[in-house]
């Protein structure tokens, strides 16, 4: 039996994360080995792009120049590529656990712009759901010692804004193009930026932009950019199709319980505290999605 479009829809909202999640893995492996953090974005948005490029062409969709498309592209320097450039900067004067806290606020700013922006309606349990994923997170990643100065804060924040105005803007200009074609030219212009970025950030001095040393480390690199710019963001989009900027935002909480448990095949253990996080995480989410789609077709 074929799964309805809101079905359809709040499936590939819960793959994006868990692509999201694993990629954050195999980027750390990437890291691990000694390969430049912008350089990375680069290789990784590079081998996301030809995936996405392959893909267009084997489902013959065609591009289109439409004014929507062109802000759709633009959108795309705005995440990955604007984004995660200051995340990447933020993560300089900040530990990894105020990184993470930062970062737990997007779905609150997702549903304050759909909010603002889109004129959707927040219904409380959707309000109730994020702030329950939220608790969930935290017992989730949370370490001692959480800090920073303030320039990486603010860094950091800019940077969660910008995912949070990506994922409502998309959504606002979504017509009838393939999500993939809108994938594709939003990660041609964060490429784009990154490759800018990377030449500015080694040209004053500011970055080593170490290359990876061997084939199997260029493959890692391109396989954890097609798994978590690639797939993540063409699942994603084609999830925000069907589905309220607001509601979709519950299901981003998803990516650190996936990141664990992929984590967690590769040698990780978790401590209790790590699985009632993790459950509680997934009962936001699922309570999300069941509210989503026991709603009238009309109403979605």
């Amino acid at each position: 039996m074929l799964a309805s479009p809101s079905h359809r829809h709040v499936l590939l909202l819960v793959a994006a994360p868990a692509c999201w999640g694993v990629g954050t893995v195999l980027s750390k492996q990437v890291l691990d080995r000694g390969v430049a953090p912008l350089t990375l974005l680069a290789v990784e948005l590079a081998s996301s792009a030809l995936l996405l490029l392959f893909a267009t062409l084997l489902f013959g969709v065609r591009l289109n120049s439409s004014p929507a498309m062109v802000k759709l592209a633009v959108l795309g320097f705005l995440n990955p590529g604007l984004a995660y450039a200051l995340g990447l900067l933020g993560l300089v004067s900040i530990t990894a656990s105020m990184s993470v806290l930062l970062w737990a606020t997007e779905p609150i700013l997702i549903m304050l712009l759909a909010f603002f922006v889109l004129g959707e309606r927040i219904a409380l349990a959707t309000a109730m759901a994020v702030a329950a994923a939220m608790v969930g997170v935290l017992l989730v990643v949370y370490r001692p010692g959480a800090s920073g100065d303030a320039i990486g804060v603010a860094l950091t924040v800019a940077a969660v804004a910008a995912c949070a105005f990506y994922a409502v803007l998309t959504r606002r200009l979504l017509l009838d193009d393939s999500s993939v074609a809108v994938v594709l030219v939003q990660q041609v212009a964060a490429l784009c930026f990154a490759v800018v970025v990377a030449g500015i950030a080694s040209a004053i001095g500011a970055a080593d932009l170490g290359l990876p040393e061997d084939l199997a480390t260029w493959a890692l690199a391109a396989a954890s950019g097609m798994v978590y710019y690639g797939f993540a963001f063409w699942l994603f989009v084609g999830g925000l199709r069907g589905v309220p900027a607001s509601v979709a935002g519950t299901f981003l909480p998803l990516i650190p319980v996936f990141g664990l448990a992929a984590g967690y095949l590769l040698g990780d253990r978790l401590i209790n505290r790590q699985w009632v996080g993790a459950v509680l995480v997934i009962l936001a989410a699922a309570a999300a999605a069941i509210r989503h789609l026991s709603r009238p077709s009309g109403f979605r």
